[in-house]
């Protein structure tokens, strides 16, 4: 009876655990990608994707920072280096959607997006 109950409790446990780290890898995920972003360290940025088998095409309608999606966060930053590498990585209909947010950014950011969608 005591070997059904702790091989149960480790069940228990061992599950309880494997639903919540998902969660938190996920926020520690955006959390990072958001800091990436408003230092604009594009190296460290490509790194962590990479390391963490990610694309951005994938995680950018997931990831929010400060209530912006990712290229009107680096529009409102400054940051040109990361914002034009997602505006280089970005599908052409998913920048053409948020040119509107890009104008009150970098001029820089701008350009690069209205060549990404003339292209």
């Amino acid at each position: 009876m005591k070997k059904l109950l702790i091989a149960s409790t480790i069940t228990v446990l061992t599950l309880t655990s494997a639903v919540t780290t998902p969660k938190a890898q996920a926020a520690d995920i955006a959390t990072s990608i958001c800091e990436y972003v408003a230092t604009d360290d594009k190296k460290r940025m490509r790194s962590f994707l990479k390391t963490n088998k990610l694309k951005i095409r994938r995680i950018f309608n997931g990831i929010q920072c400060n209530g912006k999606n990712l290229l009107e966060f680096a529009s409102t930053s400054g940051s040109v280096k990361t914002g034009s590498l997602m505006i280089s990585k970005l599908p052409k209909k998913v920048v053409s959607a948020n040119l509107v947010f890009l104008q009150t950014g970098s001029q820089p950011l701008i350009d690069a997006a209205n060549a990404r969608v003339s292209s």
